[in-house]
């Protein structure tokens, strides 16, 4: 009997040819449309519908744009990032809690800034290494992404607007900035 190996990469092996860059920042997230990408984990979404409002608040007409990637440790399917680049301007990915999810959070936030999308990937501190070795998989060793606690499965209501709190200023400067290296929370 043969087992079979997936490839979460499959879908982008192609578009990792050429080392990818950061896409282009815009100078404040006032007036623009934030996709808050989750993973289904638990508390994921409410840790980053917690960054959302905090964003909402210090930013005139914000338009918070949730959607769910429903297998977090696959690649995001192709009709999802089309979504993604027709609605969403800059987009917030998490909560990457486990090994798998967090490298694949990874690869979606490389593929999302190599077509052009602005992005912050938070993942939690546990899972530092396969975050990493995706970036230098998908040919951008020093891709900066966020991290925060592990773990996030067993926050409160109120850790998790704490955790919120704490990453926003973060997520902020990521999306609008060129944060080259890895935060903590």
């Amino acid at each position: 009997m043969t087992a079979e190996i997936i490839d979460p990469t499959q879908h982008f092996h192609a578009s990792t040819a050429v080392t990818p860059t950061d896409a282009a920042r815009p100078e404040t997230l006032a007036g623009l449309r934030i996709g808050l990408l989750g993973n289904t984990k638990r508390n994921a979404d409410s840790i980053l519908d917690a960054i959302g409002a905090r964003l909402a608040d210090r930013h005139a007409q914000v338009a918070l744009i949730p959607r769910t990637k429903t297998q977090f440790a696959m690649p995001l399917p192709v009709e999802l990032v089309e979504e993604l680049i027709r609605d969403c301007d800059v987009v917030v990915i998490g909560v990457g809690d486990c090994g798998s999810c967090s490298a694949s959070a990874v690869a979606d936030a490389i593929a999302l800034e190599s077509v052009g999308i602005p992005t912050a990937v938070i993942c939690t501190d546990a899972f530092v290494q396969p975050s990493s070795a995706m970036a230098g998989l998908k040919g951008a060793p020093d891709f900066p992404y966020l991290l925060t606690a592990h773990p996030i499965a067993n926050l409160t209501a109120d850790g998790v607007e704490e955790r919120g709190e704490q990453l926003a200023a973060q997520v902020e400067a990521r999306l609008i900035g060129s944060t080259r290296t890895v935060a903590a929370a």
